[in-house]
Order: structure tokens, then C-alpha cells, then sequence
């Protein structure tokens, strides 16, 4: 079973490369931040895997509720800040 684990890691991470193109290409921040969202979410399965890979789920999971949290947040703020710029546009 951590041949499957480990194996699933390395296609998810090889994935991550599709919205990475997408973060440093798109044309709008909108765009960047979404990709940035999928990678993001990626990464917390990755962390998971890792954490059944060495049979250590409660710590993993830890981790990855955290990274979560960061991420939530920081796509909050972006969001007020992309928010509060159009609205000063205007």
C-alpha cells in the first residue's frame, strides 16, 4: 500500500504543474490566485500521502489543517485586497 501512496505522491506532484503555469502566466490576478488555490490544495493531499507513507496520520494531518488555515487566510486577504483596488478605481 505505500508503493500506491508513494506513487500517487509523485503524480500529484507532477500535476502541480499545470495550475504553476497557470500562476505565472495568467493574464489576470484572478487567474494567478486560483491557480495558486489548486496548487495549494494539491500540496495538502501531498502532505497527507506523506503522512501514510511513514504511518504517522495524526502529525500529518496537523500539519496540513495549518497549512490550510494559511492558505484560507491568505486567500481572504487577497480578496480584500483585490476588492478594495477596484473599488478606489472607480
Amino acid at each position: 500500500m505505500h508503493d500506491f501512496f508513494t506513487y500517487l505522491a509523485v503524480v500529484l506532484a507532477v500535476i502541480i504543474f499545470i495550475p504553476l503555469y497557470r500562476v505565472l502566466t495568467g493574464p489576470r490576478l484572478i487567474d494567478r490566485m486560483l491557480g495558486a488555490g489548486a496548487i495549494a490544495t494539491k500540496t495538502m493531499v501531498i502532505i497527507l500521502l506523506m503522512g501514510f507513507i511513514f504511518d504517522r496520520e495524526d502529525m500529518f494531518i496537523d500539519i496540513t489543517l495549518a497549512y490550510a488555515c494559511l492558505n484560507f487566510i491568505t486567500v481572504i486577504a487577497v480578496a480584500k485586497y483585490i476588492e478594495t483596488r477596484t473599488r478606489n478605481r472607480k
